[in-house]
C-alpha cells in the first residue's frame, strides 16, 4: 500500500473518530449531466430549507421543529463556495433568467437549529445539523466509469458507437490520416485531441450522454496539458513503444490517476445522500438513441456509488456510503400534473439496473418527479376536437407567453425503453416535443421560498429522517 494511501485512510479514519464529538454533517451530492438542472436544484432546495412556507412535506417543517436555518462557511477551505445569493437573484430578480451551469465542484453549508419530537422536545434544547450541499458537473462525473476501464476497451467502445454519427465525421476523417504505429508526433497528437473535443461538443449538443472525457468539455487549467492530449485510437498492428498508440494509452491511464481518482476520492466518495438529476423529458425529445445513450451513461456512471448502510462502528473508522439515493426526473413543470407519474414510472425504469444494485446493497432508493423552480401554470385547452392539459409559461427565445402540450406519455415504460434499447431512429406512434421556458416573475410572499414541484418530498426523502 501506498504512502500516499496510508495517510489518506488515516485522515479518514480522525476525521470520522472526531465527528461524534461534534455537530452531525450530511453531506449531500447533486449528480446530473448537463443540462439536467443541478444549479437550478440546489439554490431553490436551500431557498425553500430558509424560508419553509412551500415545504408541507418536509415533516420537521411542518411540525414547527425547524427554529431556524442559516448558512455558514462551507468547511473545505480549498473548494469554491457555490454562488447561492448569485443564482438566487438570477431566478427571482425583476427579469428572472436561468442560471449559469456548474463549471467546477462547489460546496454549501446549510445548518439548522433543531427541537427534538414528542417529550424530548420539552427536556433537551435545541441540537445542530450541518447540510454540506456538494455539486459537481456533469461533465466530469461521466470520467466515474472510466475508472475501470482500460484504453483498448474504451477506444473500440467509442469508435463503435460513434461511427455512424454525424457529429463525428470530422474526428473520423481526421483518424484516417494517421498510423497509430507511427512514432508519437506531439502536432499530430494535439489534432487530434482536438478534433475529438471539438466531437464532443457537438454530440452533447445534439442530445448524447457518452461524452468522455468530461475535462475534454470543461477543461479548466489542463487545457493544453498532454493529461488532455489523447484520442481514441484503433487497434494497429504493432504498437511499439514511443508510437502514437502507445502514448495515447498511457496518457489515458494518467488521466485517470492524476484527474479521475483524485476527483473521486476528494470528492465523490464522501457523500452519505445523493440526489440523481435526470432530463429525461430533453433525451425522450432528442429520440430513441438519446434516451438508450443516457441510459448507459448514467449505468456507468452510478456504478462508481458506493451504496448501502453503514453501522456505528464502521462510522467511527470514517467509512462512508451512500445511504440513500433519490433519482428524480426534472423539469416536471413541462408537463401536466396528470402526465407526472408517467414520467416517474419511465424515470424508475431507465435507473432500474443502479436502483436494484443500490437496493441489494441497503440503501433507501426513490424516484420522482419534480421541478426545482416551477416556471409554468397549468390550463387546459381544445385542440381538433380534443381537450389537452397543457401548460403556459414565458418562451426563452422571445419571452411571449405560450402554451405547451409536450405530448402524452404510454403508461408502459417499455414503450420507451424498448425502441431505445433496439437502436430505432424515431418513435411509432408518437411525436414528443419541449419547449424552453425562462422562469417566471414571482412575488413571493415573506417565508416563501420559490415555487417548486416536490422539492418538499425530495427533501423530506433525503434528510428528513435526520431533522
Amino acid at each position: 500500500m501506498a504512502l500516499s494511501d496510508i495517510t489518506d485512510r488515516l485522515g479518514r479514519t480522525i476525521e470520522g473518530l472526531a465527528q461524534p464529538f461534534s455537530d452531525p454533517v450530511i453531506r449531500l451530492g447533486v449528480t446530473g449531466l448537463s443540462r439536467a438542472g443541478k444549479t437550478v436544484f440546489i439554490t431553490a432546495l436551500v431557498a425553500n430549507l430558509m424560508d419553509r412556507g412551500r415545504m408541507p412535506g418536509l415533516r420537521a417543517a411542518a411540525e414547527g421543529r425547524i427554529l431556524s436555518a442559516f448558512l455558514q462557511p462551507q468547511p473545505d477551505d480549498t473548494v469554491p463556495r457555490f454562488d447561492y445569493e448569485a443564482h438566487l437573484a438570477a431566478l427571482t430578480g425583476p427579469e428572472p433568467h436561468w442560471p449559469e451551469s456548474t463549471r467546477a465542484v462547489s460546496e454549501l453549508r446549510l445548518s439548522f437549529r433543531l427541537k427534538e419530537a414528542g417529550l424530548l422536545g420539552s427536556v433537551r434544547g435545541p441540537r445542530t445539523l450541518h447540510l454540506d450541499i456538494v455539486d459537481y458537473p456533469g461533465e466530469w462525473l461521466l470520467d466515474l466509469g472510466l475508472m475501470d476501464r482500460r484504453y483498448d476497451d474504451w477506444a473500440r467502445d467509442v469508435l463503435a458507437r460513434i461511427g455512424g454519427r454525424a457529429e463525428a465525421a470530422g474526428y473520423l476523417a481526421a483518424l484516417g490520416e494517421v498510423d497509430g504505429g507511427a512514432p508519437l508526433d506531439e502536432t499530430v497528437a494535439k489534432r487530434l485531441a482536438d478534433a475529438f473535443a471539438q466531437y464532443l461538443h457537438a454530440a452533447r449538443a445534439a442530445g448524447y450522454s457518452d461524452c468522455t472525457p468530461g475535462r475534454f468539455l470543461l477543461p479548466g487549467d489542463l487545457a493544453g496539458s498532454p493529461v488532455l492530449t489523447f484520442a481514441p485510437l484503433p487497434e494497429p498492428a504493432t504498437a511499439p513503444r514511443g508510437s502514437l498508440r502507445r502514448e495515447m494509452e498511457r496518457r489515458f491511464e494518467a488521466y485517470k490517476e492524476k484527474v479521475v481518482k483524485p476527483f473521486f476520492r476528494d470528492h465523490f466518495a464522501r457523500i452519505d445522500r445523493q440526489v440523481v438529476l435526470v432530463d429525461v423529458l430533453g433525451a425522450i425529445h432528442a429520440g430513441p438513441k438519446a434516451v438508450e445513450d443516457m441510459r448507459t451513461a448514467m449505468a456507468d456512471i452510478l456504478a462508481a456509488f458506493r451504496p448501502g448502510k453503514v453501522g456505528w462502528l464502521m462510522g467511527l473508522l470514517g467509512t462512508r456510503r451512500v445511504e440513500r439515493i433519490l433519482f428524480a426526473a426534472t423539469k416536471a413543470d413541462h408537463l401536466h400534473h396528470s402526465e407526472h407519474m408517467k414520467l416517474t414510472a419511465i424515470m424508475a425504469a431507465l435507473m432500474r439496473e443502479a436502483k436494484d444494485r443500490a437496493d441489494f446493497a441497503g440503501a433507501d432508493t426513490a424516484a420522482m418527479s419534480i421541478a426545482g423552480l416551477r416556471a409554468t401554470v397549468e390550463e387546459t385547452v381544445s385542440h381538433e376536437g380534443r381537450t389537452l392539459d397543457a401548460v403556459r409559461g414565458r418562451l426563452l427565445a422571445t419571452g411571449r407567453e405560450a402554451t405547451a402540450y409536450a405530448g402524452e406519455l404510454p403508461q408502459n415504460p417499455a414503450e420507451i425503453l424498448a425502441p431505445a434499447r433496439q437502436g430505432a431512429a424515431g418513435w411509432l406512434d408518437a411525436d414528443y416535443r419541449v419547449m424552453n421556458f425562462a422562469p417566471a416573475r414571482l412575488r413571493l410572499k415573506p417565508g416563501e421560498g420559490p415555487p417548486h414541484i416536490r422539492l418538499d418530498r425530495a427533501a423530506e426523502f433525503l434528510i428528513g429522517d435526520r431533522l
